[in-house]
């Protein structure tokens, strides 16, 4: 299984954090596929993302 990785970076890890939570508890109302697995990155420059597994 590949990664996907979600379009934006963040400048905290926090921000990133709750697009993981929301992702995980939310994933039905906004149309997504059940993640099996959502993780927070930090990216070479410095800046958080999120991905996941589907």
């Amino acid at each position: 299984m590949n990664w996907v990785y979600w379009v934006k970076l963040y400048e905290s890890k926090f921000q990133a954090g709750c697009l993981a939570k929301r992702m995980e508890e939310d994933w039905w109302i906004y149309g997504y596929e059940c993640p099996q697995e959502v993780e927070v990155f930090r990216s070479q420059k410095g800046r958080f993302g999120v991905r996941y597994l589907l």
